[in-house]
């Protein structure tokens, strides 16, 4: 039957049901793509943190060095018994806070510790980064999908349907492939 209020013909219903699986997909691809692009953003900032927290340390680091060095050259041209002392105990105390600050595994705010913590968070973000392109393909497949199916309906054109279905096929691929080997395949 054809015709405004008549009932639509089977082959419109499972174009319809097509795209209605598209567009569930579609809502999952875009959920968990903006979920990733949160999460690299987050890690991101996260490790720019670390990144700065670690240069303050070794400015710090390098002026108490350097102060340490100096005040250790002024004690040997020092007369004896004229505050040599003074300076051993101030040289000795610079050089334990240097080390302190380039090690500090019990607070773990040493520069070592700093630079681990910024490359774990750097690496979360780079595996975030490529799960959000794997979603953002998925995504414009479903999208395209969507928009071919849809067009068969107007068309009549079977292969539309088909096209459509595959891109699909090839969005639930994507999806899979950003949740569980984002670095499988490398895009951009």
């Amino acid at each position: 039957m054809s015709g405004h209020g008549g009932a639509v013909d089977g082959s419109n219903k499972k174009v319809a049901l097509l795209i209605s699986v598209l567009a569930l997909f579609l809502a999952f691809g875009e959920t968990l793509a903006k979920s990733a692009q949160t999460s690299a953003i987050s890690d991101n900032v996260e490790a720019s943190n670390l990144w700065a927290f670690f240069q303050a340390k070794t400015i710090r680091m390098t002026v108490v060095r350097t102060a340490g060095e100096n005040a250790a050259l002024q004690q040997v041209a020092l007369p004896e018994g004229t505050g040599q002392d003074l300076y051993r105990k101030q040289v000795d105390s610079w050089t334990k806070t240097a080390a302190r600050w380039d090690s500090e595994p019990e607070t773990g705010e040493g520069r070592k510790e700093l630079a681990a913590r910024a490359k774990v968070a750097e690496e979360r973000r780079d595996t975030a980064m490529a799960r959000y392109h794997h979603y953002e393909l998925g995504s414009a497949a479903f999208q395209v999908g969507i928009v071919l199916a849809s067009a068969m309906v107007i068309t009549g054109i079977a292969a539309l349907a088909w096209a459509g279905a595959a891109l699909g096929v090839a969005g639930v691929i994507m999806l899979a492939i950003g949740l569980f080997a984002p670095h499988a395949v490398h895009i951009v």
